[in-house]
């Protein structure tokens, strides 16, 4: 099949997540890429022995002979894709496509199967990346480092770090912060954990980390990121615990650049979030994942892009009578 293929599914083992919470198709993914590795695994499989995965019956109406037919066809396409899928939607797309001719209920299940996005989830996003000029308003910018999973609160949320070696943030370091930093190095160098993590403490309440990055131990300052123009739910409401996975997903183990129009009450920062060329607000607002969050954002882009969602009901507007969070947290100080 080819290397990008054997890199793919060099990793996977079926059932790898077998003990984590959510469960799609036979799998066990749970991760944002499993479901290709999956597939990826199985075309190979399907290269060497001509046989189809047994479980895939349960998923798709047509016959083996048809199904071993599918599998020759995403095999080649595969192959032919430069570079291949790497992610959930790529490799929908290309199931989608390869079998644009089959049963819809086919195409389904089988995406199913891997756990993949179905047709009508999938959308397009603008490309462009950042704007092509200075936004009104816009106060400041960050470059930040790679975004670790925890560090995503809910769907509209993150902690962000940025590199203190940054021309912005290096004349603001306090300077207890430096040398705390250099006597935590000292104390890690002769194994004096209690030391380290003593001040290690100081620094984190200073509202700095020292992270590791790529083995290299970098001083870093720490904001929290209000996205801005949207409104996701709580996490304890319907498609609370989703619309955080999914900017978890975008997010994770990315550096992002993130344009700061405002400071909320509650300390964070307001603004736009871009990752690899991706409006974060443009993604979660067209999977259905958040709300336009009209009182404080009149943009008309982000309600065309709810507007979208709504119209295809995906994510929470599958729901008829979606609750809005602004009004479920206003119950919430109510006691209602």
């Amino acid at each position: 099949m080819g290397n990008a293929l054997r890199f793919l599914c060099g990793g996977t083992t079926t059932g790898a997540a077998a003990d984590s919470d959510q469960y799609l198709g036979h799998h066990g993914v749970s991760s944002a890429t499993v479901g290709v590795s999956a597939l990826a695994q199985d075309l190979y499989q399907f290269e060497i022995n001509s046989q189809v995965p047994e479980g895939l019956k349960k998923h798709v109406v047509s016959s083996k002979k048809a199904q071993s037919n599918w599998y020759r066809k995403l095999s080649e396409a595969w192959r032919e894709s430069k570079p291949p899928p790497k992610t959930p939607e790529e490799a929908s797309r290309l199931v989608i496509q390869s079998l644009k001719r089959h049963q819809k209920a086919d195409v389904e299940g089988l995406l199913t199967f891997y756990g993949l996005p179905l047709p009508h989830s999938l959308v397009e996003l603008s490309s462009g990346g950042l704007p092509a000029s200075r936004p009104e308003g816009l106060k400041f910018e960050l470059q930040t480092l790679p975004v670790d999973a925890k560090a995503v609160a809910d769907g509209d949320t993150v902690i962000v770090y940025v590199s203190t070696a940054e021309p912005r943030e290096a004349s603001s370091v306090p300077r207890e912060v430096q040398i705390s930093a250099v006597q935590r190095s000292k104390a890690r160098a002769e194994r004096n954990y209690t030391k380290a993590d003593a001040l290690q403490k100081k620094i984190t309440d200073a509202g700095y980390r020292v992270l590791n990055i790529q083995n290299e131990e970098v001083l870093a300052k720490k904001y929290r990121i209000r996205l801005r123009g949207i409104d996701a739910p709580e996490g304890s409401m319907p498609y609370g615990k989703e619309a955080k996975e999914e900017l978890t997903k975008i997010l994770q183990g990315k550096c992002l650049r993130v344009l700061v129009f405002d400071q909320d009450r509650y300390g964070r920062c307001v603004g736009d979030i871009y990752c690899n060329g991706i409006f974060v607000q443009e993604s979660m607002l067209k999977k259905g994942m958040v709300w336009h969050y009209k009182a404080y954002d009149k943009r008309p882009q982000l309600e065309q892009w709810e507007k979208e969602a709504r119209a295809k009901r995906i994510g929470l507007w599958a729901s008829s009578n979606p609750e809005m969070p602004w009004e479920w947290r206003k119950d919430r100080r109510e006691g209602r």
